[in-house]
């Protein structure tokens, strides 16, 4: 494990989603102090996008979801972090955070940042019955599911969880915390 931050750092997870991924890496770009935490899908959506994961931010430390009890968690209990941003998070995610499944890296860094009264703010996908969406080479419309706009809904009456639905909204949020922990 690595040494302790001086100070609580801003922990940033992403999942395996291209909605709004290209705005939250320049969300990330233009942040100091932000360590990065790639499910799987993530990762491979990252590449797939054109993106180095371990380039998006150059300074921050970089997690990988490849252990089965996902080691980084322990980080949130040393207090190495201030607050958890979950984005882009797609509907699989917001379905386990509301189910309390914590069975990937993102998962349970959102668990632990609860369980620690860490806040975290999560930019949804699926916020809207019909949206148009990047795909890496072109737009697409997509419906998302009855279940999947529930589940949104539903995170939305988490403790410490603030729900996003635009980029625009992400960085307001974030801005909002980092004013009220400075």
């Amino acid at each position: 494990m690595q040494s302790r931050p001086e100070k609580p750092r801003l922990a940033w997870a992403v999942t395996g989603s291209g909605h709004y991924l290209e705005e939250c890496l320049d969300i990330i770009r233009d942040l100091d102090d932000v360590d990065l935490f790639y499910s799987r899908a993530g990762e491979e959506v990252i590449r797939m996008y054109g993106h180095e994961p371990k380039a998006v931010n150059g300074s921050g430390r970089v997690y990988h979801d490849r252990a089965a009890s996902a080691p980084p968690v322990g980080l949130f209990y040393r207090g190495d972090y201030h607050t958890l941003v979950v984005a882009p998070a797609t509907s699989n995610t917001v379905a386990k955070m509301v189910l309390g499944l914590s069975d990937t890296l993102v998962t349970n860094v959102y668990a632990q940042a609860g369980k620690c009264r860490i806040p975290s703010i999560i930019l949804a996908c699926d916020t809207e019955p019909e949206m148009e969406t990047p795909a890496p080479d072109r737009l697409v419309k997509v419906w998302p599911r009855e279940v999947d706009l529930a589940h949104t809904h539903k995170l939305r009456s988490f403790e410490a969880t603030t729900v996003v639905e635009t980029p625009e909204k992400l960085l307001t949020a974030i801005r909002l915390r980092l004013d009220e922990i400075n």
